[in-house]
């Protein structure tokens, strides 16, 4: 198997081949359902199937503190993308909820604190670190309900759903 090594840890190479979302798809797939978003995809090909995708990369009038001026989706999608945004994650969150429908759903999978490189002291590309328990206080915060919540995975990543009220 082919690894990396930081801080005389090794980790699978595929951690730092971008495209993490593909870890999520088959989770994403059953929940993600009608019109939707994925935020911060970086590339259409990396986009979840169905989904309109946003990113400054592939159209710059949009990103994640700046989705199209349209009614609101069924679904928002977002792989690696959180770590990323500047100032007030937790505001992001909540703009991003307020453009889902009442009963749509938001799925986030994020990096976890467990990959040392992706610490924001050691990967000066991201602001933010998570933990599960974290964005679990969180989408409780934003009064999202049926909130699931995965472990670690061997991406070193996890999933986070929740429903908008």
């Amino acid at each position: 198997m082919e690894t990396i090594t930081f801080n005389n840890k090794s980790y699978p190479a595929f951690q730092a081949s971008g495209n993490a979302a593909q870890f999520a798809l088959p989770y994403s797939n059953l929940l993600c359902k009608g019109r939707g978003y994925d935020i911060g995809c970086n590339r259409v090909e990396w986009s979840l199937p169905g989904s309109i995708p946003i990113d400054p990369l592939i159209n710059p009038q949009f990103h994640a503190s700046r989705l199209p001026e349209a009614d609101k989706v069924d679904y928002i999608f977002s792989s690696h993308c959180l770590e990323h945004v500047t100032g007030d994650w937790y505001g992001v969150l909540h703009y991003w909820c307020s453009n889902i429908k009442p009963g749509g759903t938001l799925f986030l999978y994020l990096p976890d604190y467990s990959q040392e490189y992706w610490r924001p002291w050691n990967n000066r590309k991201h602001i933010h670190v998570f933990t599960p328990d974290v964005i679990k206080d969180a989408m409780v915060a934003l009064g999202l309900t049926n909130i699931f919540v995965s472990g670690v995975d061997l991406n070193n990543s996890f999933m986070a759903i929740g429903e908008v009220v």
